[in-house]
């Protein structure tokens, strides 16, 4: 889930003269944001102070960004949503006890939900504990919704029309990934031992996700 996908700067021209500032303009707007932006948006936000800025400026720019900040502690990175700068991974640990008060732990549950849900997607809540050999609780899907990780596909066209769960982009991004094809792939999940693999895989185990204070609330159960 670390590896993120590379920036292309081969065949690209160089920073434009006119623009000579515009790579720190770039990297001012997503220092800034709270989220990823995708080319579009920042072309929209450059082209404000300068009409002069097309996509392909803001291309060839971000390319010269990665390139510059290739031996830093920061990344450019590419997922879902769009761009955005973040610590490399490697410093995670040091930059995490900054915070004291830590995320609250993510119960084994609602992970295992998850991962059925980004592996075998389009799929009902049924199949989910057809799986997992117990009931899936209220609770655990509404979390994932509210974390904004999975939504409503549609309805599953048999009795009683179940309704059909899958991923967001929003999940990709918390990830680290562009798409789902970035995915490590995994045998069809049709038991325990391949939900533990999948668990795995992902980087989806309770302490991968969230560090336990010392009495941790666990969100997410059944």
């Amino acid at each position: 889930m670390d590896e993120q996908e590379a920036i292309d700067v081969a065949g690209l021209d160089p920073l434009p003269v006119v623009l000579p500032q515009l790579d720190r303009m770039v990297e001012a707007v997503l220092l800034a944001s709270e989220a990823a932006l995708t080319t579009d948006q920042l072309q929209h936000l450059l082209a404000a102070e300068d009409p002069r800025v097309d996509r392909a400026a803001v291309r060839t720019t971000l390319a010269a960004l990665a390139e510059r900040l290739a031996s830093g502690a920061s990344e450019l990175v590419e997922v879902a949503g769009g761009w955005r700068l973040q610590v490399r991974a490697e410093f995670t640990s040091i930059i995490g006890q900054l915070w004291r008060e830590k995320p609250p732990r993510l119960s084994r549950a609602l992970l295992e939900t998850l991962a059925l849900i980004v592996y075998r997607q389009p799929i009902t809540r049924g199949e989910i504990e057809e799986i997992r050999g117990v009931a899936v609780s209220t609770n655990i899907i509404r979390t994932l919704q509210e974390r904004e990780w999975i939504r409503e596909l549609g309805h599953k066209e048999v009795l009683g029309r179940p309704v059909l769960y899958g991923t967001t982009s929003r999940l990709l991004d918390d990830l680290g990934l562009k798409a789902l094809a970035q995915l490590p792939e995994l045998p069809e999940i049709k038991g325990v031992e391949q939900l533990e693999a999948a668990l795995r895989k992902l980087g989806l185990e309770p302490a991968a996700l969230a560090v336990a204070s010392e009495q941790p609330e666990e969100i997410g159960d059944s």
